[in-house]
């Protein structure tokens, strides 16, 4: 059989047998918040859903690409983002135990209003409009050039297969298809990594040697990732609504593991890109290690891509119907939950047949919601409501400074790929602490 004919198997197959192993949601509860048999999940599972949802399919590609490009430095570098898993975790276990706060809407209505709530809303369901598109596109690039029919069948397959089951049970499915795919991807990975240590000439040290510690090769982007972990998990309902289903330790303790172990997975992924370094592969690492492999490898590697986007999207598809019934109140039933994910797959599916410009318009950057960073670090501040909106807005602009490259290069003090990320993100965030707080300064 030809590979495309396995990679389809593999798709079906999978997606039949997560669906007959969800749960069904029978209560909003256990739809909405994950409560099955009035148990809450736990340390582990809790955990490994976290880190599943956020290894997504774009996320292990651009670490194998990372390594590709800078070496070691490079997965090292893209791992600095998962530093947001304990920066969420310890300020949520504050928010819920000294804040006595039930919800990320719930803080920002009382300390805000219901008017900043509109406008977190709106740059969070952008979020999670994106992540559809980003994720069934890196399935569909599996099994054609883009633009193609195969291409455009995969994606609308895949978004479907996942839909059913994210459907029958709500975030209780999710959670719960997260552990199985965890437990996939952890064995796809020690596959894939023991195939790359069996060849004679790739060891550590070559993995040592891979890279330069510098600013110019990869530093620049682990500097900028370690900032934007400040603010990027709060802008990120995946992640935030698991942070409100289990007891505040049980919390805690998870976002904490999911840091460290979230982090190592994406280091020991990024080595797929080493390896390719190490070899001369040119293209998308990956793919590239997969072809030189062999079907077999390829395969694995392309199920580990699936298994990632798959748990991403159904956990996406549970977080827009949660936001829109619960978080907004706008009807709080299992009929409307399920017509919420049906809405989201239709309309964060419909980018990928435009052309990229249109998707990349519809693209809220990290650097944009780098004004939350003070509304979340600082949330036992007392701040006028203005505080919000000046450092939102500050963040949003930075963004868009970075966007259309035009911030002045004067200000930027290194050189290479992503000095400009760093720079425009050491700016902002200065910029966006100093406007929060300017309201409060002047009104004492």
């Amino acid at each position: 059989m030809s590979t495309e004919i396995w990679q389809w198997i593999l798709v079906i197959a999978s997606s039949l047998i997560l669906f007959a192993l969800s749960p069904y949601a029978k209560t909003t509860t256990s739809f909405f918040k994950a409560n099955h048999n009035k148990k809450s999940p736990n340390v582990l599972v809790l955990t490994g859903s976290l880190i599943i949802s956020w290894i997504f399919a774009k996320s292990i590609t651009n670490a194998a690409n990372l390594g590709l490009d800078f070496g070691l430095v490079g997965g090292v570098a893209y791992a600095g983002y998962y530093l947001s898993f304990a920066v969420a975790g310890l300020l949520f276990y504050q928010l819920r135990t000294k804040g006595g706060f039930t919800s990320i809407h719930d803080f920002l209505t009382s300390k805000f209003g219901k008017k900043a709530v509109g406008v977190f809303t709106f740059l969070i369901i952008i979020r999670l409009f994106n992540e559809v598109w980003s994720n069934t596109m890196v399935i569909g690039s599996y099994f054609g050039e883009t633009g193609s029919t195969s291409y455009y069948t995969a994606i609308i397959v895949f978004t479907l297969l996942t839909l059913s089951y994210a459907i029958k049970g709500g975030l209780s499915s999710s959670i719960f298809t997260d552990v199985i795919q965890m437990v996939l991807f952890s064995v796809l990975l020690i596959i894939i990594l023991y195939t790359i240590f069996s060849v004679e000439n790739f060891n550590t040290k070559d993995i040592v040697n891979s890279g330069t510690w510098s600013f110019e090769l990869g530093l620049n982007l682990f500097f900028a990732a370690i900032i934007q972990s400040f603010s990027y998990p709060f802008h990120d309902p995946v992640l935030t609504d698991r942070a409100f289903i289990s007891s505040p330790k049980v919390t805690r303790k998870s976002f904490l593991w999911a840091s460290l172990l979230g982090a190592i997975c994406i280091i020991l992924f990024s080595l797929i890109g080493v390896y390719a370094q190490t070899q001369g592969l040119k293209g998308q690492a990956a793919v590239e290690v997969g072809k030189a492999f062999g079907v077999v490898v390829l395969l694995v590697i392309n199920f580990i891509m699936i298994t990632s986007a798959a748990s991403t999207l159904d956990s996406t598809f549970s977080s827009f119907s949660k936001l829109l019934a619960v978080d907004l109140g706008l009807g709080k039933s299992l009929t409307f939950g399920r017509l919420a994910m049906v809405a989201i797959a239709v309309l964060g599916t419909i980018p990928i047949f435009f052309n990229a410009e249109i998707l990349s318009a519809t693209t809220i950057s990290g650097t944009m919601v780098i004004g939350l960073t003070p509304i979340f670090v600082f949330w036992s501040y007392k701040v006028p409501k203005i505080s919000f909106y000046l450092s939102i807005g500050c963040g949003i602009i930075f963004g868009f400074l970075l966007v259309f490259k035009v911030f002045p290069e004067a200000l930027i003090f290194t050189k290479g790929r992503y000095a400009d990320l760093l720079w425009v993100n050491v700016w902002g965030i200065f910029s966006c602490n100093l406007l929060y707080f300017v309201p409060r300064w002047i009104k004492q």
